[in-house]
């Protein structure tokens, strides 16, 4: 058994000082507040959080970091550059990739992954001699970084509604939900894996795959994820190809459930807001990438009105800190309403942790509490950012660049700053290379 001591954690009921956490078998077992260190614990410093879920993730889009942010252009402009990278990467090449982007977010604090994964096949959509081999690449490259992951295996069957994949698409498809299914169903959860579904979107997968591949997930009790009214134009080609918005098509097919998470919601209506609210759907905001992508700003306040619980995630990459991501939620909403306060330090602690967790099927993790997985977070409060902080507000103040202590599963993987691996940004390079 080991022992932890810091002088404030984030505990379900808040924050509390002077708190020991008792860990046995990678597992929380005790935790006490208002109770003074022995000097035997091991000390944490700053204020310790739960283990950060990054509930979306494009490994490969880490390539594309600081190039592809200047000039005009929009999502679909943007999109070209992405598929070129997608074009010539091999299992080995994004094994390298997927290990250093995943380094860089444990350095970020983050404990848990969800990898939105439709990278399948080799080039002109022939299978390799594994069917799985590139998320057998991303299996190992989690594991090996140290951190959990969610594999959200993709179902990608059309490039626009009634239209066939073409160029490097062809890598992403399995031809029919079918064939998907019978693929994925080689893949089985382990210690640190858990096998989830996606759909692309209503962009790239009719509504009868809509349904099979939601099915597929219930059976399996699997978390479903989707991209979800990102861009204008996906609304436009679902209503006229069917008539309705994404959001509606998801719902008359079974896929929005309390086991769905919708990523983005850039675009959706009040009858859309509505329909995901009462499914108890969680929506993953990525408002980096939003920013980045010119996306515009969800309405998150009235989805969690809703009922849609809220977390959190990198997706492209072009930034890797998820105290950001948390805290944008925040000054997204200042930015949609013209007023501040929307969600508290305590709102966005749960973003950031305990709702990422059981949007990816872990739903007893991101907590510091007894039974849940011991993934401890510890950020300074005396660096220039975060110097006279109150700790209650530090999540709106402290960046990744705070995260000084990454304990997962009971394994320290970042101490000091540092990662078990050694130089992540050497990793970068060479991956990138």
């Amino acid at each position: 058994m080991t022992a932890y001591w810091a002088a404030h954690a984030w505990l379900p009921s808040g924050l509390a000082a002077d708190v020991r956490i008792a860990v046995d078998g990678g597992v929380i077992v005790a935790v006490e507040a208002g109770s003074a260190s022995s000097g035997s614990e091991v000390r944490l410093p700053g204020v310790v959080l739960p283990g950060f879920a990054n509930a979306h993730s494009h490994a490969f889009h880490r390539a594309l970091r600081g190039r592809t942010h200047d000039g005009r252009g929009t999502f679909w402009t943007w999109r070209e550059a992405m598929y070129a990278v997608a074009r010539r990467l091999t299992p080995d090449t994004y094994y390298r990739l997927a290990l250093a982007t995943y380094a860089e977010l444990a350095l970020a604090g983050v404990t848990v992954v969800g990898e939105f994964h439709y990278l399948h096949h080799g080039p002109g959509g022939v299978p390799y001699a594994d069917p799985n081999a590139m998320a057998a690449a991303l299996r190992q490259a989690a594991r090996d970084a140290g951190i959990r992951l969610t594999l959200l295996d993709t179902c990608y069957l059309e490039s626009a509604p009634g239209r066939p994949l073409e160029g490097v698409q062809l890598r992403f498809g399995d031809g029919t939900a079918d064939a998907w299914a019978a693929r994925v169903d080689d893949l089985a959860d382990d210690e640190t894996t858990r096998i989830g579904a996606a759909v692309h979107s209503v962009r790239a997968v009719p509504p009868a795959a809509v349904e099979s591949v939601a099915a597929w997930a219930g059976a399996r009790g699997a978390p479903l994820h989707v991209h979800l009214s990102e861009q204008p134009a996906e609304n436009e080609a679902a209503l006229a190809a069917y008539g309705a918005t994404p959001a509606r098509l998801l719902a008359d097919h079974g896929a929005l459930t309390p086991s769905t998470t919708a990523v983005h919601a850039n675009h959706v209506s009040g009858d859309d807001i509505a329909l995901l609210g009462a499914a108890g759907t969680t929506i993953c905001s990525c408002p980096t990438t939003e920013q980045d992508l010119a996306d515009g700003l969800a309405p998150t306040g009235p989805l969690a009105d809703a009922g849609s619980p809220l977390c959190v995630g990198s997706d492209q990459h072009a930034v890797t800190d998820l105290l950001l991501e948390a805290r944008l939620l925040e000054h997204h909403e200042r930015l949609r309403t013209g007023e501040r306060g929307t969600f508290s330090p305590a709102d966005l602690v749960a973003a950031l942790t305990g709702a990422g967790h059981r949007a990816l099927g872990w739903p007893g993790n991101g907590r510091l509490a007894p039974g849940a997985a011991a993934d401890l977070v510890a950020v300074r409060t005396d660096t220039v950012r975060t110097a006279g902080a109150d700790p209650a507000q530090l999540v709106l103040a402290a960046t990744a660049a705070d995260v000084d202590t990454v304990i997962v599963g009971g394994r320290t993987v970042v101490s000091g700053g540092a990662h078990l691996l050694g130089d992540v940004a050497d990793l970068l390079t060479r991956a990138l290379g």
